[in-house]
């Protein structure tokens, strides 16, 4: 007699109820996008995170009571955890495409913005996908632990790595706190200000050194006196100064370099020398040739922060020959943090080397853009996070289980190959 089909949602459930169940979640998930807008993690904030966490580890362990039945090997499963990998890598290729913003206006109601596209791991989509991955997750690594076997050491620090890694950083993301510190060279600042322009004194305190930039050489360009645009209009000509190649043209006009001192101030005669102490700025000698009427200018170009250095080379009597300000190329603050509790720590911040001290991340941040490296200040970014520490251990966990099957695969190949 001919074994009738299985029908829809009976056990032992599979990937054709995996993916409903999953599509489900992520159309609630839409439907309170839609009505409610955005999940605010702010809602999560200490002491609520700490609660939410402990019931999730308290639910994973009354939820393995029932490791028996179906419908725990079914959350603790292949087919779910496979169809939940796939909606996360969807919600990531839809993050990866779209642009994200961290601010968006109230009144864009643009289909990708109401659904949460824009914003994707704060919509009720992904956070109700990522809750139902912990609980996934946690009822595998549960279950396996209850039937413990030491040759699974590999799977024990992959999955718990895991696990570690999605807890904290989901949890942990509403007590990541962010402010932005203008110290001035000589000081030590700890106040910065909130959202709502109130003065904040943080634990952590900041003595700035000595601010430093190294600058690219600058450019030229012609410019109407009047306007002050660069010539010609519609498509601006710029020549970048290089002493290995010391000609080119802008305009109508051959230029060729015949003096660069990039750190340079003015005599009493309008030429320049090059002097290194602050307050000098980039100076150029340059000739340029009308290529049409063969007429010839010749004299000093600079673009210094302070009247008493700036030169321009006049053409005629509309248009000249200006410095472009010099773009950034390094800059660092020697800085000196000092915390509450007493410890301290020296440091040259630059961008993308930040100082971890504690909870604290200190970066980079900025300085006066039109002081350049005359800036008497120096911006640093400071963000606490106090789930950090819980972040790392998933990470090193991960790698520890990823050298592990290395390891043990290694070993299993070997062992294959000595019996073959």
């Amino acid at each position: 007699m001919e074994q009738g089909k299985r029908k829809m949602w009976q056990f032992p459930w599979r990937y054709k109820e995996s993916i409903a169940f999953v599509a489900g979640f992520a159309f609630i998930g839409f439907m309170l996008q839609i009505t409610v807008g955005k999940f605010d993690f702010y809602l999560l904030q200490a002491p609520v995170n700490l609660i939410l966490g402990g019931a999730v580890i308290a639910f994973l362990i009354l939820l393995s009571f029932a490791r028996k039945s179906a419908f725990y090997q079914w959350i603790s499963g292949v087919p779910l955890s496979v169809t939940l990998i796939a909606a996360l890598l969807v919600l990531g290729l839809i993050m990866g495409l779209t642009p994200q913003f961290a601010r968006l206006d109230p009144h864009d109601k643009d289909i990708f913005t109401v659904l949460g596209f824009r914003q994707v791991t704060s919509s009720w989509p992904f956070v109700l996908i990522y809750f139902l991955t912990l609980i996934s997750l946690g009822s595998l690594i549960v279950r396996r632990l209850v039937a413990f076997r030491k040759q699974d050491y590999a799977f024990y620090f992959n999955h718990i790595g895991l696990w570690i890694l999605l807890f904290a950083a989901g949890l942990g993301a509403a007590d990541i706190k962010r402010y932005v510190m203008h110290v001035r060279e000589g000081e030590v600042e700890w106040r910065v200000y909130s959202e709502n322009k109130d003065v904040l004194e943080l634990p952590v305190a900041i003595q700035l050194n000595d601010f430093e930039m190294e600058e690219y050489p600058p450019k030229l360009t012609i410019i109407d006196r009047e306007s002050g645009e660069s010539q010609p209009k519609n498509k601006p000509d710029y020549f970048q100064i290089d002493e290995k190649r010391p000609n080119g043209t802008l305009d109508k006009w051959d230029i060729r370099l015949e003096e660069y001192i990039h750190q340079a101030v003015r005599n009493s005669d309008s030429t320049y020398q090059a002097v290194p102490m602050p307050g000098s700025s980039p100076a150029a000698k340059v000739s340029a040739r009308n290529k049409q009427t063969g007429e010839m200018r010749k004299g000093w170009v600079c673009g210094g922060n302070m009247a008493q250095l700036y030169m321009t080379l006049p053409l005629d009597s509309q248009y000249c020959i200006v410095m472009t300000q010099p773009e950034p190329k390094r800059f660092l603050s020697d800085i000196d943090v000092f915390m509450e509790d007493g410890s301290e720590q020296h440091a040259v911040l630059e961008v993308n080397k930040p100082l971890r001290i504690g909870s604290w991340t200190i970066y980079q941040y900025g300085y006066d853009n039109q002081a350049g490296r005359m800036s008497t200040y120096s911006s640093m970014e400071l963000v606490y996070d106090p789930w950090l520490y819980p972040v790392y251990a998933g990470i090193i966990l991960l790698s520890v289980g990823s050298i592990c099957l290395l390891w043990s695969g290694n070993k299993k190949r070997k062992a294959e190959d000595d019996l073959g």
